[in-house]
C-alpha cells in the first residue's frame, strides 16, 4: 500500500522508513558497510571474506576435516570444496589422508598459508577497530553480547 498521496508523481527520494524498523535490515545494511571494508582489507592478500575465514579456521584447527570446516562456516560441503581448491592451488594449504580414516581427508595450512594468515589477520584485525571507532567499550561488549543472543550462542 503506498503512502504517497501522488500517485503519478516520480519517486526522487527513497524512504526505507518501515524497513529501518526491522533490526535484521538494519544488520543487512551495517554487515553491506563492514563486508565492502573487508573487501578490500583482504584484496592485497589474495583473499575473500570466505577463504580467509577458512584459512583462519585451517590454521587455527591442524587437520580438521573439510565436514568439519563446512559445518564451522555455516556453508554446503560443495561450496567447501571449491575454497580449499583455492587455498590449496594458491599453495596455502594441503590436503593430506586423515590418520584416522584413510577415506577421509584433513586440511593443513602450509608454511606459506600460515605466514599469509598472520600478515592477513594483523589487517583484519585493523579493520574491525576501524569499523568500530567512536564506540566505547562497553558499547563493543553490548554489540557481542547481543549478536552473540540473537545467534543462539550466549
Amino acid at each position: 500500500m503506498s503512502t504517497r498521496a501522488d500517485l503519478t508523481t516520480p519517486v526522487t527520494e527513497v524512504s526505507d522508513a518501515s524497513l529501518r524498523a526491522f533490526v535484521g535490515y538494519k544488520m543487512k545494511r551495517a554487515f553491506n558497510v563492514l563486508q565492502a571494508d573487508l573487501t578490500r582489507t583482504l584484496d592485497p592478500f589474495g583473499l575473500r571474506m570466505l577463504t580467509y575465514s577458512a584459512l583462519a579456521l585451517i590454521v587455527e584447527n591442524p587437520g580438521l576435516r573439510p565436514s568439519q570446516l563446512a559445518t564451522a562456516l555455516s556453508v554446503e560441503r560443495a561450496n567447501v570444496a571449491v575454497y580449499l581448491d583455492q587455498l590449496e592451488q594458491a599453495g596455502w594449504v594441503r590436503r593430506a589422508s586423515a590418520p584416522q580414516d584413510r577415506r577421509a581427508y584433513a586440511v593443513f595450512a602450509t608454511v606459506a598459508g600460515r605466514h599469509l594468515y598472520d600478515r592477513a589477520q594483523a589487517a583484519v584485525q585493523a579493520h574491525d577497530r576501524r569499523m568500530l571507532e567512536g564506540l566505547d567499550a562497553a558499547e563493543i561488549e553490548v554489540i557481542h553480547a547481543a549478536l552473540a543472543r540473537i545467534e543462539g550462542q550466549g
